[in-house]
């Protein structure tokens, strides 16, 4: 027989034919498709709060708007009287604390000034310093500015080489410190400027920024996060060391070449 004697051949099974497969195309297919709705859900999530949020503050503002169309004179004439009270109320305020020596930055002369003036002064920031640190000269400049801005608190300066009792009262090592009072009491203090940056340079918001955290002054700003610092090309930021300063038992956060 002729069929016998055909030998039989098989392929090599990298050479049979393969069914081509679509099961990694259906898969991309299905999780674009997927993923697409889910940014659409999204979308029209953010959409829906977004539009409630609008009509929230809307209807807000239409609720104050027919409030006032309500109002006659004499309602009107009352909330006029209420405001101006409020302001005359905020004068007699600013001018008593401008009678207790607040809004401007002021050295004062004795332990005894010391406790005179935050006995009279609801928040008071005090800046200890020596005349040789020139870190103190620094911070000088920016409590200037803060004192005229935050007239609520009282801004002043002791020479912690005229006050040897009270700086050891108050365990201050470091020069320059800033003890910030509230109610007559040390809540916080502010040592050296690692707490501004660690830098020379700190700007004055940051400084601002850090005796909001502590309450001792009217901060209207974000108090979850430090105000940006800019940082300009050729700006030398300082890394701040303690040491001694000579004849004292003070630690200075100025560099070696200023003794």
């Amino acid at each position: 027989s002729l069929t016998s004697n055909v030998p039989t051949v098989t392929l090599h099974p990298q050479y049979a034919q393969q069914p081509i497969s679509r099961t990694n195309t259906s898969v991309d297919s299905k999780s674009f498709t997927e993923q697409a709705t889910m940014a659409n859900q999204s979308v029209d999530i953010i959409t829906k709060v977004l539009e409630h949020s609008a009509k929230l503050v809307e209807e807000k503002v239409d609720a104050q708007l027919s409030k006032l169309n309500e109002m006659d004179e004499d309602d009107l004439e009352r909330l006029k009287e209420k405001r101006l009270e409020a302001l005359k109320k905020a004068q007699k305020q600013k001018q008593e604390w401008l009678s207790k020596g607040h809004g401007e930055y002021r050295e004062i002369s004795s332990e005894k000034d010391f406790f005179s003036e935050v006995k009279d002064s609801k928040n008071v920031v005090c800046h200890f310093y020596k005349n040789s640190t020139f870190r103190c000269k620094i911070l000088d400049k920016h409590l200037a500015i803060l004192a005229k801005k935050h007239v609520e608190t009282k801004f002043i300066k002791l020479n912690v080489e005229k006050a040897p009792f009270l700086t050891e009262r108050l365990r201050i090592k470091v020069i320059p410190t800033m003890a910030l009072l509230l109610d007559g009491k040390t809540k916080d203090y502010v040592v050296g400027f690692s707490d501004l940056g660690n830098t020379d340079e700190f700007s004055t918001e940051m400084l601002e920024w850090r005796l909001g955290c502590a309450d001792v002054i009217n901060y209207s700003g974000n108090l979850m996060e430090p105000p940006t610092m800019t940082k300009r090309s050729g700006t030398k930021f300082t890394k701040v060391e303690k040491k001694t300063i000579r004849g004292g038992g003070y630690d200075s956060d100025s560099d070696s070449e200023d003794d």
